[in-house]
């Protein structure tokens, strides 16, 4: 799933990825938890999937609001890779 999205792929995938925002070559997602211990519940879900998925966003936690950042370093932008973790994320949020 490697190689870079073409802005009208990025366009569709982010019609789908209702709560991501594009910012610049990332997509971005804040989620607001319950609590602190809820937050960082959430980054140890987020965190096997990534792992499962050799795929890692970074991670801003505030208190209880999270926020992930996904981009393909290796390839210099969104890819594929990226809009699947994001599924997946959508998945595990509360």
């Amino acid at each position: 799933m490697a190689g870079l999205l073409s802005e009208p792929d990025i366009t569709k995938a982010l019609a789908d990825l209702t709560f991501w925002s594009r910012t610049g070559d990332s997509l971005t997602r804040t989620i607001e938890c319950p609590d602190f211990p809820a937050a960082i519940t959430l980054v140890d879900r987020v965190a096997e999937a990534a792992e499962a998925a050799q795929h890692h966003p970074d991670i801003d936690i505030r208190w209880r609001t999270v926020t992930f950042t996904l981009s393909t370093h290796s390839e210099g932008g969104i890819t594929g890779k990226d809009t699947q973790l994001a599924h997946q994320i959508d998945d595990l949020a509360p």
